[in-house]
């Protein structure tokens, strides 16, 4: 019997991403202008096509869920300074393809001040006329496309008093520098994202067994996303069981569990298009050996500091660096790196064992967006900015390590707010000292 889905959240409202568009507004020059493209539909193979998902810097702005958009943003202007471009209302194709909102239901529920279907997109000549610099995605070539489609047209009609703009100038990064601090709506998602996320990671404990195929433990998990109304994952739901873990981003997904293997299962749910990002590692048949409980009690104790150490006004960068010198004492003490501590360290050698960083951001994407340093600084945490703690081991079969621990690989990884008393962890749900996990696995939790 499965039980009933969790209480949705409310979602984001008209008046938040109105008042998002103005911060975005507010740090602009006079005279300009936002250009910014929704996503469109990916063919997945012949006349086949992927599930489709919204750009993220476009749906922070608006929220408007259809493909093939176009978010105008005009400062200043009288008449209304959001307008969008969206697919035309279409009875014959809606049929086919489900009800489009179309320009009348951008204004009336989405909150815009004008709307056009994409035929009219000619009229944007008349609307950029005379703002001299276009923000706009410059890595984004659709964007590129209609901006300079637009100079080109106003530049030929410069002798009849059309200006064209000058200049143009990346939106991204000012967008991204407001999607780094969350609001409490957005907070809100995103606790319910990481409870789904949790959810799914306890379901594939209980279902782990010897004999299993990685694949039944991302169905058990996607499923429980869906059922909670998570309707994708967050990315590539990674289930690595053995040596399979020592793969970063394993996907393949497509090997049987061994019995005396631990899985490591790296998985989130995405609800309302905000990510969760869970690290699980466990033993396949529901017990540690000595070896395996060695490793994974060193990265748990690095992952537990780690997380202690968020709040306001830490650095991603120290969180790194104290996760580095817990891994490398504890990799000297169980005899995989012989030398002294800080020579361990200066040298590098924890890399073997240790490929990565600690954290990253977490919101609209995954590895969510925004500046790791300020004038070349490691930023300071504030109050509202999302991240991981990821710490791992990953213990390659080489000839010079101990039978024990060859192609063990773990990782732990939870979800935290910055707060202003240090850091909310969201996926406390899901165990992760070894006892806990052994527990609910034989049914105790």
């Amino acid at each position: 019997m499965l039980p009933e889905p969790l209480p949705r959240p409310a979602p984001i409202s008209t008046e938040e991403f109105a008042a998002r568009r103005e911060r975005l507004m507010a740090e602009l020059p006079e005279s300009s202008a936002v250009l910014l493209p929704g996503a469109a539909l990916k063919t997945r193979n012949h006349d086949s096509e992927y599930p489709f998902r919204q750009n993220s810097d476009f749906h922070y702005l608006c929220g408007f869920p259809e493909p093939d958009a176009l978010l105008l943003l005009l400062p200043g202007r009288e008449a209304g300074e959001a307008i969008l471009y969206c697919q035309e209302k279409d009875p014959e194709k809606e049929a086919w393809t489900g009800i489009r909102i179309g320009p009348e239901g951008a204004v009336s529920d989405y909150g815009m001040d004008e709307a056009f279907d994409n035929t009219q997109r000619h009229n944007l000549t008349e609307l950029l006329d005379g703002r001299q610099t276009l923000y706009l995605p410059l890595a984004d070539s659709a964007a590129m496309g209609i901006a300079e489609s637009v100079r080109s047209q106003l530049s030929a009609r410069a002798r009849r008093g059309a200006i064209a703009p000058t200049r143009f100038a990346d939106v991204s990064a000012l967008i991204h520098e407001l999607r780094l601090t969350k609001s409490e709506a957005e907070l809100a998602l995103m606790r319910h994202a990481a409870h789904i996320s949790a959810l799914a990671h306890r379901r594939a404990m209980r279902a782990s067994r010897p004999g299993r195929f990685e694949y039944q433990l991302q169905a058990e998990i996607e499923h429980e996303f869906a059922w909670h109304g998570a309707r994708a994952p967050a990315y590539g739901t990674i289930v690595g069981g053995g040596a399979n873990a020592c793969v970063l981003h394993y996907i393949e997904n497509a090997a049987p569990l061994e019995d005396g293997d631990l899985v490591l299962i790296d998985a989130g749910g995405e609800f309302d298009l905000y990510a969760g990002d869970i690290t699980r590692t466990f033993p396949v048949n529901g017990r540690f050996s000595e070896a395996q409980r060695a490793l994974y009690d060193i990265v748990l104790a690095a992952e537990e500091r780690a997380v202690a150490a968020v709040k306001p006004g830490a650095t991603l960068e120290a969180i790194h660096q104290g996760v580095v010198r817990d891994l490398t004492a504890g990799l000297i003490e169980l005899g995989l790196l012989e030398d002294e501590l800080e020579a361990c360290i200066e040298s590098q050698r924890y890399k073997r064992f240790y490929l990565h960083s600690t954290s990253h951001w977490l919101g609209l994407d995954v590895h969510d967006v925004g500046s790791y340093r300020v004038d070349g600084e490691p930023r300071p945490l504030e109050p509202g900015m999302v991240l991981t703690i990821e710490p791992g081991l990953y213990i390659l079969d080489a000839e010079d390590i101990p039978a024990a621990y060859r192609g063990i690989g773990i990782r732990i990884e939870d979800d935290v707010i910055v707060t202003e008393a240090g850091g909310e962890v969201l996926t406390s749900q899901v165990p992760k000292a070894a006892d806990d996990i052994e527990a609910l696995m034989q049914g105790q939790g």
